[in-house]
């Protein structure tokens, strides 16, 4: 075994985790099939003489889309589901991100009523010696901002008092020069691939 390396690390089961999807999912699954044995499916979908949207009703529901409120738990959501890059488990069945551990706030304190959000995320490595959380803090960083629209700032952290290095860990994280540079490195760009195979 390596050093470092945490072989048996606590996990949670998959269902006991807070999640909005599976709920939702689940319901329209059932609905769907209930809907579809109850009434046969129409010849057509689309009427083909229904006036279309005008260009500007288009625009409207764009920005619309982005300034729609997102919450903890979507955060949260678009996370658990990564895979932790030592085990094949995800990290929130290993409570490497938890949903208490994540805050929207506004970037500009000053400025609440602004639409530009910062989204915090601690992490919480399975072993204080971690060799790659950082890797991690990147990959959270890298799908939380492919993920949401621009107004948001994502700020990745360890969470205080569970990893040895966090102080050096945090500012590699915080220091966009460096996560640039990192993310051009092949071998990273292979670890955080595989952690976003298995989100949903």
């Amino acid at each position: 075994m390596e050093d470092g390396k945490n072989a048996n690390p606590l996990i949670l089961n998959p269902s006991d985790l807070p999640t909005r999807r599976r709920r939702a999912s689940a319901r329209q699954d059932h609905s769907a099939l209930d809907v579809s044995l109850a009434y046969p499916a129409p010849s057509f979908s689309n009427d083909p003489f229904a006036r279309s949207s005008s260009p500007s009703s288009i625009e409207e529901s764009d920005s619309d889309a982005e300034d729609e409120p997102i919450d903890t738990q979507e955060i949260y959501d678009l996370i658990a589901t990564m895979s932790d890059p030592e085990h094949p488990i995800t990290l929130g069945s290993l409570a490497v991100v938890s949903l208490p551990d994540i805050a929207i706030t506004p970037t500009i304190p000053s400025r609440p009523a602004s639409n530009l959000q910062t989204v915090t995320v601690l992490i919480t490595p399975t072993i204080q010696h971690c060799s790659l959380a950082t890797v991690i803090g990147l990959g959270v960083r890298v799908r939380l901002e492919e993920s949401l629209p621009p107004r948001f700032r994502v700020d990745v952290r360890i969470k205080e008092g569970t990893h040895s290095t966090a102080d050096e860990v945090n500012k590699q994280l915080a220091d966009k020069e460096r996560v640039a540079a990192a993310l051009w490195n092949p071998t990273l760009q292979s670890f955080i691939k595989k952690m976003l195979e298995t989100c949903e």
